[in-house]
């Protein structure tokens, strides 16, 4: 089935419309928490910066171990593929089915 131009025009702009409520949303949330909050460390450290560039600096922090944590299994299913895609390539031996014998 084909989509139409119409259809993507009107995804497009739905996409849009969602990207601009989101964002909307992300600006309001970051004007309410401008407040300081301190951050204590180890051997009395402490970091005083605005609630949502720590909540922002926290997520990043998040995305990036979630990332790091799918390394492994993405190139352990590359290297899966590349042997399949091998053992494919590889002309494979029929066997020859035996015949009846003849009576």
């Amino acid at each position: 089935m084909a989509v139409s131009p119409a259809d993507s025009e009107v995804m497009t702009a739905l996409t849009w419309a969602i990207r601009l409520i989101i964002f909307s949303f992300l600006l309001v949330f970051a004007l309410r928490n401008t407040q300081l909050t301190t951050l204590h460390f180890i051997l009395d450290y402490a970091l005083e910066a605005p609630l949502v560039i720590v909540l922002l600096a926290f997520f990043a922090g998040g995305a990036v171990l979630g990332v790091l944590s799918l390394l492994g299994v993405l190139f352990r299913q590359r290297r899966e593929i590349a042997r399949l895609k091998r053992e494919a390539a590889k002309p494979q031996e029929l066997p020859i089915p035996e015949l009846p014998p003849l009576v």
